[in-house]
């Protein structure tokens, strides 16, 4: 199963990492790798919301929260037939403030081939969020 992973550390609490990633509407204000992010039902996310990401060269995906811990992080996924991707929001705290951890993962019959051919671009998108993640929590950290 093809997994892509980055880490960062933010010179801010954990709660304030959390703030910025719990709050996905707002997620193409600090990243470029995102487009839109629609909630698809009303109230706050939590295990079993759904939204539909859309980010630039991708088709939109429907992502569903499996994981909601505030102030530690969230998983969700999308899966369509024959392909799982799970992406997880891991934060820790550090002296300094916390570290953050963004991964994705490819599973499923296709996960392979659509995990390698996506490589590239995952890693690069990873790496934006993680840096735009960085700069947001720490503008008023």
């Amino acid at each position: 199963m093809p997994l892509y992973s980055t880490t960062i550390d933010i010179a801010a609490t954990p709660a304030r990492a959390w703030e910025v990633l719990a709050d996905v509407e707002r997620w193409p204000v600090w990243t470029r790798s995102i487009d839109r992010i629609t909630p698809l039902q009303p109230g706050p996310l939590g295990v079993g919301s759904k939204a539909r990401v859309e980010q630039p060269k991708l088709r939109p995906a429907v992502m569903e929260v499996s994981r909601w811990e505030p102030g530690h992080g969230f998983t969700w996924e999308s899966n369509t037939p024959g392909l799982s991707v799970v992406a997880d929001h891991v934060i820790e705290p550090t002296p300094g403030g916390c570290r953050v951890t963004l991964s994705v993962r490819f599973g499923g019959l296709l996960g392979h081939p659509v995990g390698w051919v996506a490589g590239r671009l995952t890693r690069n998108y990873i790496a934006i969020e993680a840096s735009g993640l960085k700069v947001r929590c720490e503008q008023s950290a």
